[in-house]
């Protein structure tokens, strides 16, 4: 059986499975050995938005973010694997009170690890619809792409005769 690297869970070497979010980073753009960072910087490496990110926090998305002693936001590397998770699930189309919902799940701890996982089973089901559909539209274009091939290269022959 083959594993998928997007699922929610990683497995340890010891066999042990915990939740991605709370495994060991893989590596980003990020300077090394640094785990501090402004939300300018945040912005540089997320895309996101200042705007967004402040948001994140106000709505229940992020947990709580570090402040510096002058109050400037400092976020951490774990605080940045979470945006790259929250960025996967926008991908997915998850509304953004399903996102959240999920976050306060994280949050409430191991008791959680059921509803989290029928919300992502849920949203997995939605992105394998999305897929199916598609599919069957790249169908029809190939189709029409095909047709418009054939019907160019019969003119392109008329003209040469």
């Amino acid at each position: 059986m083959t594993v998928m690297q997007t699922t929610a869970e990683a497995t340890r070497p010891t066999g042990t499975r915990t939740d991605i979010c709370s495994a060991p980073p893989r590596r980003h753009p990020r300077p090394d050995g640094q785990d501090r960072y402004t939300i300018s910087e945040v912005v540089a490496f997320t895309g996101l938005t200042a705007h967004t990110l402040r948001w994140y926090e106000r709505i229940g998305l992020m947990s709580h973010i570090d402040r510096s002693h002058t109050g400037q936001r400092r976020y951490t590397n774990r605080d940045l694997d979470w945006l790259d998770f929250v960025g996967k699930l926008r991908m997915t189309g998850m509304p953004v009170a399903d996102m959240v919902r999920y976050a306060e799940l994280v949050r409430e701890g191991e008791s959680t690890y059921g509803e989290r996982r029928e919300l992502l089973e849920a949203t997995r089901r939605d992105v394998l619809a999305r897929i199916a559909e598609l599919q069957d539209t790249l169908a029809v274009l190939d189709l029409k792409i095909s047709f418009y091939a054939d019907a160019g290269h019969g003119r392109e022959a008329e003209r040469t005769r």
